[in-house]
């Protein structure tokens, strides 16, 4: 009976060490910067900084905006035509970064942003990530909608906001 008790207690004590360490590993890490802060000045004032784009966050903003006007084609990636997510893609590539092909792999993928932190180049999903577009600042999301339209440039508010990835 003790042998038992102690095999349990082992297994027991292993389960626990396992999830505490996958737990500990799955806790996201947010990047620096998130969010704006306060730093002190030599005068009693303060500088508000607030956190810019990456490069390549910017530069695939850019090239989704070059896109504008081109035609929705389910399945297309480019470059003259695009779907939700192969507009994105496309985009990611011309700033020299691999991100996946399908609408809910872009949204799964990379680090969760929160809505209230969304940088240019952030990846914006909507509808449970059946659509995504690309962040480009000041509200505005630049996707390809659907069949029969061209690609835009929208309020982010004008669509169900799902969740948010940075590349």
């Amino acid at each position: 009976m003790q042998k038992k008790n102690d095999r349990l207690t082992r297994t027991t004590r292993g389960l626990l060490i396992g999830a505490v360490a996958v737990g500990a590993l799955a806790i996201p890490v947010a990047p620096a910067m998130a969010q704006p802060f306060t730093a002190p000045s030599g005068g009693g004032s303060s500088i508000q900084a607030t956190p810019v784009a990456s490069s390549t966050g910017q530069a695939a903003a850019n090239a989704a905006q070059s896109k504008v006007g081109s035609p929705y084609v389910w399945g297309a990636t480019g470059p003259n035509s695009f779907d939700c997510s192969g507009l994105v893609q496309w985009a990611y590539k011309q700033a020299g970064k691999s991100v996946p092909r399908t609408s809910y792999d872009q949204a799964a993928s990379g680090t969760p942003v929160a809505k209230s932190n969304l940088q240019p180049g952030d990846v914006v999903a909507f509808y449970g990530a059946d659509h995504v577009g690309i962040y480009i600042g000041n509200g505005s999301v630049v996707h390809a909608p659907t069949e029969g339209e061209n690609v835009k440039v929208s309020p982010v508010d004008a669509m169900p906001f799902s969740g948010a990835s940075r590349y």
